[in-house]
């Protein structure tokens, strides 16, 4: 098994951490240790430690759900001492491997609030970041608000003390750290969401407010929400999977991830109590993100979850059967040229063109083998934010809508849960309740497009946008995807 002892004799191949872990600190506490983090933000950080003088900044993961599985995922990381093995692939199919020591413990914290609660507490303890998924921020997308009416957060706010969302963790460590005249640390949010500093602080001031006015106002003055921008293709890693990697890696790991060789983070340099030397380790730090976070949704994520609907409901189930479609091809370049590029305002020096072609170099990676349920699951929070802005701005411009509306229309279909040979799949949507997922189903195609995914553009006369997506679905229903795409 893969742990401390056979650090000093990996596999030949197999890079191991360049650095004493029994000197690393812990001075960044993560929620949302998911394969992600593990292949992006601590792999940064395994770099950085490796670096004269960085040695404080290990990282402490947390699992915020509990029963069998939350309790099996914590069980792995501390049979391996956190260690795990990343495997990053080109697309010609080179691969490397490291062992990550980053991560120096991992809490499960139904089982232990309070030693969740300790670490947040402790004046170590420096920067908190989280992956808690673009659904997971619990914004209100008509309003803007943080919704203090979600259960879990209204349960968190009746017990503020014994907490179960990031919100309450978040709010109480900062709280006793206030109480005990402690410097506040740093939320750090490393998820797919526009402004996401704006957000996690509209979040957790929000939710302070609710519990007690004066620690809001502290948290408001003291605390800083950096925007960052992340990126890197990270499949999820089944047993064939992780059996191959082992065979491959030589090693005996329970946890391992697999990784594109791409993997870019750029941050605001908004750091309230220090931070890791992270620009030694390949991160940008800009005074402004939103320029490249524009960039990368609305190109990279945008039409990842298009080719994804289109590529499921044509019976592919990994990412770069789609680009080896000719027709799809196609139908993406058409997107990137003409609907997405010519209405994103990029940082000086971002060549798009040169983006859309590495865009398709990365997702023909076929070791990667991402899963287009992975690409497509919680839709309707992914559409929202990925495509909004190239919808809101065309509906403003008069921009020809064909293509958004087709791929609006090939979401709606991909939820059916059928591809056009009659096989059956599970479209993964946590957010959408039965009555929604009925939606899709209906009699009139009209009827989904009430649906959350389009909630950020409902206040705009979406007529023609409307008809052309019913009309889509028809399409799509009587001749296929293949037939019924827009040239």
């Amino acid at each position: 098994m893969l742990n401390e002892t056979i650090l000093h004799h990996l596999p030949a191949g197999v890079q191991g951490p360049r650095y004493r872990r029994a000197e690393v600190g812990r001075g960044i506490v993560h929620f949302g240790v998911g394969n992600f983090f593990r292949a992006h933000e601590a792999w940064y950080v395994d770099r950085c430690l490796a670096l004269p003088g960085q040695s404080a900044w290990g990282i402490v993961g947390v699992g915020l759900n509990g029963g069998s599985r939350g309790e099996a995922k914590a069980r792995e990381f501390q049979q391996q001492d956190c260690l795990y093995s990343l495997t990053e692939v080109t697309a010609d199919g080179a691969r490397t491997v490291s062992v990550i020591g980053a991560l120096r413990e991992y809490l499960l914290a139904p089982a232990d609030p309070e030693a969740v609660l300790r670490r947040l507490a402790d004046p170590e303890t420096r920067i908190v970041s989280m992956t808690i998924t673009e659904g997971g921020y619990h914004i209100d997308e008509e309003t803007g608000l943080f919704r203090l009416d979600a259960p879990a957060v209204r349960a968190d706010l009746d017990n503020p003390r014994r907490p179960t969302t990031v919100f309450g963790y978040v709010v109480e460590g900062l709280r006793r750290r206030r109480e005990a005249g402690i410097a506040p640390f740093t939320v750090l949010s490393c998820d797919n969401l526009r402004s996401n500093g704006h957000v996690a602080h509209t979040a957790f001031v929000s939710y302070a407010r609710a519990l007690d006015e004066g620690l809001a106002a502290w948290i408001d003055a003291n605390v800083t929400f950096p925007c960052s921008m992340v990126d890197r293709i990270t499949p999820g890693v089944d047993t064939p999977t992780r059996n191959a990697l082992n065979e491959a890696s030589g090693l005996d790991d329970d946890l391992p991830v697999l990784a594109e060789d791409f993997s870019q983070w750029v941050l605001e340099d908004n750091f309230c109590n220090g931070r890791p030397a992270l620009e030694e380790a390949g991160v940008e730090f800009v005074e402004d993100v939103a320029g490249y976070e524009q960039v990368k949704v609305r190109m990279l994520n945008a039409s990842h979850v298009l080719l994804g609907a289109m590529g499921l409901l044509l019976g592919y189930r990994y990412a770069h059967e789609t680009v080896e479609d000719a027709d799809l091809v196609r139908f993406a370049n058409a997107y990137w040229t003409q609907d997405a590029m010519p209405q994103i305002d990029a940082p000086a020096g971002v060549d798009l063109d040169a983006y859309r072609r590495r865009l398709l170099s990365r997702f023909s990676n076929r070791a990667v083998a991402d899963t287009l349920l992975r690409i497509c699951s919680d839709g309707a929070s992914k559409v929202r934010v990925f495509w909004t802005d190239t919808v809101r701005r065309s509906l403003t411009s008069g921009h020809d809508l064909q293509r958004i509306a087709f791929g609006i229309a090939a979401y709606m279909e991909m939820l059916r849960g059928q591809d056009e040979r009659g096989e059956g799949y599970t479209p993964i949507e946590p957010t959408l309740d039965a009555d929604e997922m009925a939606l899709v189903n209906a009699s009139d195609p009209a009827a989904a497009l009430a649906l959350p995914a389009f909630d950020g553009w409902r206040d705009m006369d979406t007529t023609e946008l409307d008809a052309a997506v019913v009309a889509a679905r028809r399409a799509i229903r009587e001749r296929g995807v293949r037939a019924s795409l827009p040239t």
